[in-house]
């Protein structure tokens, strides 16, 4: 079996054209995707070989793309929707909760909208206002929709296409500032046989807290665990993958053993994901808690100038903190 090293960016570029190879239906539309292959060079070359037909370069109009792109999936085609960056889908925000949201179950079942919007989020590029959002809980609360995030290049390859194939409409969010990161990614691996698109899964085993992570938190979460391990002190690292539906049955087993839980995002905390896995985690672990579910999350404010957004971003030493303060109840 053909494994390569590619960063998360080229992976994602490998699963785009494979997607593009094997269904004539699949279209990839948004700002500067085609000539340019988007600014962070996610669809880099697809234009070239498939043609502008297939790699629609559009209007700088975001709500314009993910309306055009409704009427394609009830035609039959499968859009891939590029939101530029994660500041950038909010005009968009109407289509998408009030069409690409609801069109299945308007028509009763009839109609489906098999669609990916792809958004860049998150911070740690330094990048200026409007760049560096999370908007993950606007999306993951609308019913209708579904919300995965790769970490890995393993994942970033086989989920792009495993959400392009679904039908249905799912928000694809994609760790800008993970982009450049490398790991080993299996080419020829059948994608019936990849790992299932909504299901969590163990990134490490430990025994002694539970750390839930996703998207550009899973490395964060992973460096916490290594430093802790030189103290002695072993962290399961759980990454969700998808944030709706949620699988919380790999953190329920976790935290039934380990009896401490830490929930990292780099949201802000007040209604973030965070808040409904704590919930969750405390109704169904009670009895196995040995402390309260602790978040590590963004602040609640604006999304800070570039020069300090390390200090807005939840980083190994918080993390640590966090469980830190479980072994002390």
């Amino acid at each position: 079996m053909a494994t390569e090293t590619l960063t998360l960016g080229k992976a994602l570029n490998t699963g785009l054209r494979k997607a593009l190879e094997n269904d004539p239906k699949v279209v990839i539309m948004g700002e500067d995707v085609g000539k340019l292959g988007g600014v962070f060079r996610i669809t880099d070359g697809l234009q070239k070989d498939f043609g502008d037909q297939r790699v629609i370069d559009t209007p700088l109009a975001e709500s314009g793309i993910i309306g055009t792109a409704v009427g394609l999936a009830i035609r039959g085609f499968r859009p891939v929707c590029e939101i530029q960056f994660d500041g950038f889908v909010y005009p968009a925000y109407d289509q998408i909760v009030s069409q690409v949201a609801k069109m299945h179950y308007r028509s009763q079942g009839k109609v489906r909208i098999p669609m990916v919007i792809r958004i860049p989020y998150g911070g740690g590029i330094g990048a200026v206002e409007h760049h560096s959002e999370s908007p993950e809980a606007y999306f993951a609360h609308t019913a209708g929709l579904k919300v995965v995030t790769c970490a890995n290049p393993q994942d970033g390859y086989s989920m792009i296409q495993q959400a392009i194939a679904s039908d249905d409409p799912i928000v694809f969010l994609e760790p800008k500032r993970r982009y450049w990161e490398k790991g080993p990614v299996e080419l020829d691996a059948p994608l019936a046989d990849a790992y299932p698109l909504h299901a969590s899964r163990v990134a490490r085993p430990g025994t002694d807290a539970t750390v839930l992570a996703y998207g550009p938190m899973v490395r964060t979460a992973l460096d916490a665990a290594t430093a802790a391990a030189e103290d002695g002190r072993e962290l399961e690292v759980i990454d969700l993958r998808s944030l709706s539906p949620l699988d919380l049955t790999a953190a329920y087993e976790s935290v039934r053993r380990t009896g401490r839980c830490v929930v990292v995002h780099e949201a802000p905390g007040n209604l973030g994901l965070g808040s409904e896995i704590a919930a969750r985690i405390t109704e169904e672990c009670f009895y196995s808690l040995e402390s309260p579910v602790l978040r590590v999350t963004g602040f609640d404010t604006p999304y800070p100038a570039a020069r300090v957004e390390e200090e807005y971003l939840p980083d190994l030493d918080r993390v640590l903190d966090a469980v830190d303060r479980t072994f002390g109840w």
